[in-house]
């Protein structure tokens, strides 16, 4: 097996075991507290530019298969895990997690003691990290990580370029795509909604001329504040048009209406994430995968907050007090995940059908 290293920016090195393609890479190290649901994650586009280390043990028992993508082309940077199994079983199992890397030219390293890795990251938060087979000096990896700038054009690399349709008999949804994950397009299909994908830059005006009934603001990677044209295009549409956001989209639909973002010091990425609906306190465990929060004590008098994670009281919902929008920071359309968030999806169609009435 060839050895492979991962350099912290604090200067750590941790020695494994290479798979995966056979490429060096630099990108944010973060980690995942998930048991399962490596191949929704590792496809996930909030992932993008990050080193994804999967808390759990052993990942890749299960293989890939074809029916957990959350987008085509992954764009995380690397994988980090403790064990790579082997051998994979599955019925529904058609390659190894070692084979699908391979084939997206993301590389992987195991044999990493990852509770002391994530240990680091909870005491120090994210940091840069390097994956690489180099020979080079110890020193000069070091120099040549720490002189590497992470890109901020994230939402950019992985949005569509142009808009695309995925078709139905029902409601017309236009949804903006900052990153989005193929689930949200599962459950808008499951609710036969006529759904028009649309890029992150693309104008109120735009939007306008597709006549929709609501408008989806999607998940994505990176920071908030580094699309200020979607702020625009969200007070161009809201009390015009029904909005949802998710994750990214809450954090740009909170930004629209005044309020700030600060980053969370590890982020939360995971699926047991438990969420207090405030108004009825009602607990859903969650799927959760940000690295920014929204700023609870700079939320404007047009904003109420509807959610909140119980472990550290950061804002996980919030509602207009005007205008039919809301949004939330976790992912309602879980994979992987628990699906106890997936009635939100009939919260929003059932908003449409209130100000549809309201508008007649």
């Amino acid at each position: 097996m060839t050895k492979r290293l991962l350099i912290l920016e604090d200067g750590t090195i941790f020695e494994g075991k290479a798979f995966g393609a056979p490429v060096a890479v630099t990108g944010e190290l973060v980690f995942s507290t998930g048991m399962t649901g490596y191949q929704e994650s590792i496809t996930d586009q909030s992932y993008n530019g990050q080193i994804l280390t999967f808390t759990y043990p052993l990942v890749g028992n299960y293989g890939i298969n074809r029916d957990d993508y959350e987008s085509i082309t992954p764009t995380c940077k690397g994988v980090v895990v403790s064990e790579n199994a082997r051998l994979a079983n599955n019925w529904r199992n058609q390659m190894s997690l070692d084979e699908f890397l391979k084939a997206k030219h993301i590389p992987g390293i195991s044999g990493v003691d990852t509770r002391a890795l994530t240990k680091i990251i909870r005491q120090h938060g994210t940091m840069k990290a390097t994956l690489t087979d180099s020979k080079d000096s110890i020193q000069h990896l070091q120099d040549q990580l720490r002189a590497t700038v992470l890109p901020t054009n994230n939402i950019e690399q992985v949005s569509t370029k142009t808009a695309y349709p995925a078709p139905g008999v029902g409601k017309n949804i236009v949804l903006v795509d900052f990153g989005l994950k193929h689930s949200i397009l599962r459950e808008f299909s499951k609710r036969n909604c006529n759904v028009t994908v649309v890029p992150y830059h693309t104008t109120a005006e735009e939007i306008l001329h597709l006549n929709p009934d609501g408008v989806m603001l999607s998940n994505g990677p990176g920071n908030p504040e580094d699309v200020p044209e979607a702020l625009e295009m969200i007070r161009g549409i809201q009390g015009r048009i029904p909005i949802f956001g998710i994750c990214m989209g809450h954090q740009l639909f909170s930004l629209a209406n005044g309020a700030k973002t600060f980053k969370l010091k590890f982020g939360h990425r995971g699926f047991n994430h438990a969420v207090r609906e405030i108004a009825t306190g009602r607990i859903d465990f969650t799927s959760q995968n940000h690295g920014y929060a929204v700023d609870r004590d700079t939320l404007p008098d047009d904003l109420i907050v509807t959610h909140e994670e119980i472990n550290d009281k950061t804002v996980e919902g919030v509602r207009h007090r005007r205008y039919p929008a809301f949004s939330v920071q976790y992912h309602p359309d879980a994979a992987p995940g628990p699906h106890d968030g997936d009635y939100l999806f009939d919260e929003f169609l059932e908003m449409i059908d209130a100000f549809q009435q309201n508008q007649a």
